[in-house]
């Protein structure tokens, strides 16, 4: 594990936690074509959602209090409902292939900008009353129960929203990412580590794994 990140124990958090050098400004970089065929639910991906991954997800969430449901429901679960109504596009690659593993694998998948977060980092539930900005119009989400990773300053990102203030942008160079994985099924989350690390090899971006599931 990176001497830069702590995880606070957590009986159903399987996560895996690696961080992404790009081979320039991320505005440059181009994604592969065929990516835009992955970003349909029916794209060709070494791994599958379900619906008992899906309910533990929510599990995952709901243990320290928060709420799942609604506007606050998994990423994951956003992205399905995006792709079933025609409105999963790419956005810049780092997105893109957060966004293909997340929707594939049915794991929420965070990714951060590492020039705008700074160093040490944690993976915990968030205390009542914590809340960041979530887009640039100032909206913000309710943290309080939620696992979430801290960086120097707070809050940054967890399996709903992640915080506006550390987003990618096309200056963007290098990111840190979170996928949100299982205890219970720890195979799937190494499976999704890879690919999402292949998928970004296709960028000729490099990729250093923080921690991981044991195997």
């Amino acid at each position: 594990m990176s001497m830069d990140l702590t995880i606070d124990p957590h009986p159903l958090l399987g996560a895996a936690v690696f961080e992404t050098t790009l081979p320039g400004d991320l505005g440059e970089i181009e994604a592969p074509a065929r990516w835009a065929d992955l970003l349909a639910l029916d794209g060709d991906a070494p791994v599958s959602r379900d619906e008992p991954t899906r309910a533990a997800v929510r599990d995952l969430l709901r243990h320290g209090g928060f709420k799942p449901t609604g506007r606050n429901k998994p990423a994951s679960e956003y992205l399905v409902k995006a792709a079933e109504a025609g409105r999963l596009g790419p956005i810049n690659p780092a997105v893109d292939a957060c966004n293909v593993v997340s929707l594939h694998s049915g794991l929420p998948i965070s990714v951060v900008d590492l020039g705008r977060a700074a160093a040490p980092f944690r993976i915990g539930v968030a205390e009542e009353g914590a809340r960041y900005v979530f887009n640039p119009s100032g909206q913000e989400l309710d943290l309080g129960g939620l696992l979430v990773l801290f960086d120097r300053e707070g809050p940054c990102a967890n399996a709903v929203k992640d915080s506006q203030r550390t987003k990618t942008h096309d200056g963007t160079r290098r990111t840190l990412s979170v996928v949100w994985g299982l205890a219970s099924d720890l195979e799937r989350t190494r499976a999704a580590l890879r690919w999402y690390r292949e998928l970004l090899g296709e960028l000729s971006a490099e990729t250093s794994v923080w921690t991981e599931p044991a195997s």
